[in-house]
C-alpha cells in the first residue's frame, strides 16, 4: 500500500494502472486482493486531497470576498 504521500497526479496514475491491471484478467487471486487493497487506500488519498483542495478554494473565496460562479 501507499504509506508515503504523493501528489493527486500520482495517486490517480497509480489507480488508474492498478484498474487496468485488474481489468486485463490475467492477476491471481492474491495478487487483485493486494491490488484492490492499494486501489482503495489511493482512492480514499484523492478523496482526501480533493477535499483539503475545496477546502482552501472556500476559504479563500471567504477571505477574498470572491463570489463562487455558477457552472452553466
Amino acid at each position: 500500500m501507499s504509506n508515503s504521500k504523493n501528489t493527486f497526479e500520482e495517486s490517480l496514475k497509480k489507480l488508474e494502472k492498478i484498474v487496468e491491471k485488474l481489468e486485463d484478467g490475467n492477476v491471481n487471486l492474491d495478487d487483485s486482493i493486494k491490488s484492490f487493497e492499494e486501489g482503495v487506500a489511493l482512492v480514499k488519498e484523492c478523496q482526501k486531497q480533493l477535499s483539503e483542495a475545496e477546502i482552501k478554494i472556500q476559504t479563500l473565496l471567504k477571505d477574498g470576498n470572491v463570489e463562487p460562479t455558477e457552472a452553466t
